[in-house]
């Protein structure tokens, strides 16, 4: 059984979606019901959140080692997805989660309709924000547009760790959350079939964990993320841009990026690129 993670920005709790949920002894009960099986993450709009807003594989329940009467979640690495739009609480005044019995318990299992139900409007891409597709890129595009829709436990897990339908979710993800604007560039050049030209990179990549999470994304021009991806360029700590020495045509590069070196960074703070990401970047791919 799947269930849901109630988790806020201001949490005083040691949460990291992508890594780890932490809740009271109370709520264990409940939790133990979807071990082994996806959790999905709300954030209440009433306090500055978007609803339900990503889901995670909860691989085991343990202990908490640092605090007694608490518990920690342990999110399956890799597992980590953020949707490509949240979804809100209610749809046309009716609760997505029509199961729902109590609206306050921060732990909750979910039941397999309502699941399904925000799985398929979470995951729902936008054609208006993917990159151009060519003719030679028409199978790929249509397998990772293919619904997300199931009927069985085996099709469940096969579209939900799909890495083809991953990268779809979050490039449109990505792509929302940075307006479709490369934040290297400041463009935001849109085809003439109205699809954006940026790509979604993400700081740690997804073969050495790095999840698929706005927090560990960037959207980036072809040319900006080859250069990030090969350490020619990075992030400082302030978001500004970081120019490796290795790079070989610093008057071109210096006519693409945005004047003051500020990479475009997403209005909503809750979505910036998190610390350690831009720290594992900075020792593991940046050339100094």
């Amino acid at each position: 059984m799947a269930g849901v993670f109630v988790h806020r920005r201001d949490t005083h709790y040691a949460d990291r979606p992508d890594e780890q949920y932490q809740f009271p002894k109370r709520y264990f009960s409940r939790a133990a019901q979807f071990e082994g099986d996806w959790a999905i993450y709300y954030e209440p709009v009433k306090a500055g959140g978007r609803g339900f807003y990503a889901l995670a594989f909860v691989e085991k329940i343990v202990p908490d080692p640092n605090k007694s009467d608490h518990f920690i979640a342990v999110i399956r690495p890799g597992s980590y997805l953020d949707f490509a739009q949240p979804v809100p609480h209610r749809l046309d005044g009716v609760l997505v989660e029509s199961g729902l019995r109590n609206a306050q318990a921060a732990v909750r299992p979910l039941i397999e309709e309502d699941f399904i139900r925000i799985i398929n409007l979470g995951l729902n891409e936008d054609d208006a924000v993917l990159p151009r597709v060519t003719a030679a890129d028409d199978f790929s595009f249509a397998e990772h547009r293919t619904p997300f829709l199931f009927d069985d436990e085996q099709e469940r897990r096969k579209i939900l760790t799909s890495r083809v339908a991953r990268d779809g979710t979050f490039r449109t993800a990505v792509l929302r959350a940075y307006d479709r604007r490369c934040a290297f560039t400041g463009l935001q050049f849109i085809n003439g079939g109205g699809r954006a030209e940026v790509e979604a990179a993400h700081i740690k990549p997804v073969s050495e964990k790095g999840p698929d999470s706005i927090n560990n994304g960037l959207a980036l021009s072809g040319t900006m993320h080859w250069m990030f991806d090969r350490g020619m360029l990075g992030l400082n700590d302030d978001m500004s841009i970081k120019v490796s020495r290795h790079v070989n045509d610093m008057e071109s590069l210096e006519r693409l990026l945005v004047p003051d070196r500020q990479a475009i960074m997403p209005a909503e703070t809750a979505l910036l690129p998190r610390a350690d990401f831009v720290e594992w970047h900075q020792t593991h791919i940046f050339k100094h």
